[in-house]
């Protein structure tokens, strides 16, 4: 197999495709090992329609058929909201816990009424994202040699009015435990007032692609097909 290729991000959700474009550029680095990111819109595939209960099902049945229709290597992930006392809602339903895709501050307004009544000790969250890399199949290879899952997540709270207007879906209203370093203040960031370089040195989503990175990588330099 020859150094580099294209590699398609498996998603049409625009915020999130820059920040994975984001986070996949610091993660590969000048050299970039001849990768060239392209993404499921950039190829008009169609979006996958989220059938799995779990988020590590989502990833990986978006990443298998974006590289079945691509013949990519398709990289994709499924993450979400998780408040500990709704026991574990929103999950996988985040994206659409109002009732319509996408409609963020639907949501938002949605789960901070579900939260009104419950104390801020109370009130402890988790965002969680699975990361699937598929590679289609070769001659020789077996099809369960050819996928891998890895997972992230970044803890935190649901705080109660809205701040910020970086960032997607619930960042408004999540304070994210792992706060970075800001001499002279105890103010606590949400993930909307964090720059993208803060928020993603601590974010679900950049730990989930940290850790298939390495896997990734292997197979753009051909050191070996097992990437399960």
């Amino acid at each position: 197999m020859e150094r580099g290729g294209q590699v398609v991000v498996a998603t049409h959700n625009q915020g999130k495709l820059v920040e994975m474009r984001r986070i996949l550029d610091s993660l590969l680095g000048d050299d970039r090992f001849g990768i060239e990111l392209v993404s499921a819109s950039d190829l008009n595939l169609p979006d996958p329609v989220e059938t799995g209960t779990t988020f590590e099902a989502n990833a990986l049945l978006k990443a298998k058929q974006t590289a079945e229709l691509s013949g990519l290597p398709a990289l994709a992930d499924d993450s979400g909201l998780i408040v500990d006392i709704m026991g574990a809602a929103p999950g996988i339903l985040s994206a659409r816990w109002s009732g319509r895709h996408g409609d963020d501050q639907a949501n938002i307004d949605l789960l901070l009424s579900q939260l009104r009544d419950i104390p801020d000790e109370s009130r402890t969250a988790r965002f969680v994202c699975a990361a699937a890399l598929v590679v289609p199949d070769e001659p020789g290879y077996p099809v369960r040699n050819r996928h891998t899952v890895r997972q992230g997540e970044m803890p935190g709270r649901i705080i109660r009015t809205p701040r910020g207007g970086d960032g997607f879906g619930y960042d408004p209203i999540f304070e994210p435990d792992d706060q970075p370093a800001r001499a002279g203040t105890d103010h606590r960031l949400t993930s909307a007032e964090m720059s993208p370089d803060q928020k993603n040195a601590i974010s679900h989503r950049g730990k989930a692609l940290a850790a298939i990175m390495p896997v990734l990588i292997r197979w753009v330099l051909d050191d070996g097909h097992d990437v399960s």
